[in-house]
């Protein structure tokens, strides 16, 4: 909570020690100075095995686990609860590095089009929708998040609210304005009219603030119609918007920022993808490619 992380992490790590306590207590352990490393160590072993309880973790879900335990030991050092840190010595494992999934530019335009085409205020606000997500690269809960005083049209902005509360602003597309300003002249209107009103700008048939869930399934029925075979996740327009944006040549320090990420690193999968197309402009290209 001090570092002003989401809710949904603060959730994930308070499960994560939870599991911990009771892995420690199947031990015997019932006092912070009785763990050591080789304790820690077993219970990373432990997650990426699973018992009958439990189901063996991902590296990345183990590696998360590991985060919340190491992060639980050097609260108790600073706190003065214990006098050592059991679990310095424990390195996360390293998830293998996958490729994100990015659709290609004719994939996305042809969800884009499907999510707009009966005409209805809740197709006006589905391309709306898409149209921010893949113009701004917005994660799904900083767009259903959105007020109407988060977008400037006439600037070409909207402020976007990520991870631990962490805000930016960040350009939106000529495409991406007409989208939400056609949606905002009449159709917002109508949904607004069926429920109590409220800042929301991207609203359900209830006139409510549009859910998380509710904009998975429009994204996975767009892409349905579009008849794009690809598995269409709620994070795909966000990969994609990265990936077409440094095949385009943009600077991943620059993409970093617009995604919101706190490490460059975090951007920097993103390059995988394009390194792959440049291999196969490079091979088709240059004519001393061929071995």
């Amino acid at each position: 909570m001090e570092r002003g992380l989401a809710a949904n992490t603060l959730s994930s790590y308070r499960r994560d020690l939870r599991r911990y306590r009771g892995f420690l207590a199947e031990r015997g352990v019932v006092e912070l100075a009785e763990i050591n490393e080789a304790l820690v160590t077993d219970f990373l072993m432990a997650l990426r095995e699973g018992d009958a309880d439990h189901p063996a973790l991902s590296a990345a879900s183990a590696g998360r686990t590991v985060v919340a335990v190491r992060g639980f030991h050097k609260f108790c050092v600073r706190d003065g609860l214990s006098d050592v840190d059991p679990s310095s010595g424990v390195r996360p494992p390293s998830p293998a590095k996958r490729l994100p999934k990015a659709l290609s530019l004719a994939q996305v335009e042809a969800i884009l089009t499907a999510a707009g085409a009966p005409g209805t205020a809740l197709s006006q606000r589905d391309r709306a929708l898409l149209e921010i997500l893949y113009g701004t690269g917005a994660r799904i809960s900083e767009a259903v998040g959105l007020d109407i005083d988060d977008l400037d049209l006439e600037e070409g902005t909207v402020l976007l609210r990520g991870k631990g509360s962490k805000e930016r602003l960040v350009p939106v597309g000529s495409y991406a304005r007409d989208a939400v300003g056609d949606y905002l002249t009449g159709a917002r209107a109508a949904l607004a009219g069926v429920g109590t009103g409220g800042p929301a700008l991207f609203l359900n048939a209830r006139g409510g603030r549009l859910s998380r869930q509710s904009a998975w399934t429009v994204i996975v029925r767009a892409a349905e119609r579009a008849g794009v075979k690809a598995e269409v996740s709620p994070h795909t327009l966000r990969h994609s918007y990265a990936t077409h944006l440094l095949e385009g040549g943009a600077d991943v320090r620059v993409v970093q920022e617009l995604l919101g990420h706190a490490s460059v690193t975090t951007t920097q999968i993103y390059t995988l993808v394009t390194v792959d197309s440049l291999r196969e402009v490079y091979a088709a290209s240059h004519p001393r490619a061929l071995d």
